[in-house]
């Protein structure tokens, strides 16, 4: 089990500390670009058109393959839910929860994320 797998989820009502990772500008819609943030990889995907919820951060290392290649995944909706798949084996993770959809024993760490006068901050605490 990797460091991803075994970290909670942190919510947004939770977070005391947000890091300033980029600005709004370096985002490009309905993709991932990704960021250093405390010694990790995260992915951020920033989805305006999506109803409620518009940016996600998560783990950008895919368990699988054991690559940094989460932020290249390509974004979309299965049965209601948001996810990115893997670009190497395809498998799909929930961006609100970082859980996988084929393989329910993978979970990528996902961070809580907002927009704030034009920066995108992440939960760090």
């Amino acid at each position: 089990m990797n460091q991803s797998n075994t970290q909670r989820v942190a919510r947004a009502e939770n977070v005391n500390v947000w890091e300033s990772v980029c600005s709004q500008q370096d985002l490009v819609n309905d993709s991932g670009v990704v960021v250093w943030l405390d010694g990790a990889q995260v992915a951020l995907f920033y989805l305006p058109g999506a109803e409620g919820k518009t940016l996600y951060a998560i783990d950008n290392h895919d368990p699988q393959s054991g690559a940094n290649v989460i932020g290249r995944g390509l974004v979309g909706s299965i049965k209601g839910d948001l996810v990115v798949a893997s670009p190497i084996y395809k498998q799909h993770f929930r961006l609100e929860d970082g859980s996988c959809l084929e393989y329910p024993e993978q979970r990528l760490r996902v961070w809580p994320a907002r927009l704030n006068e034009g920066r995108v901050e992440v939960g760090v605490a």
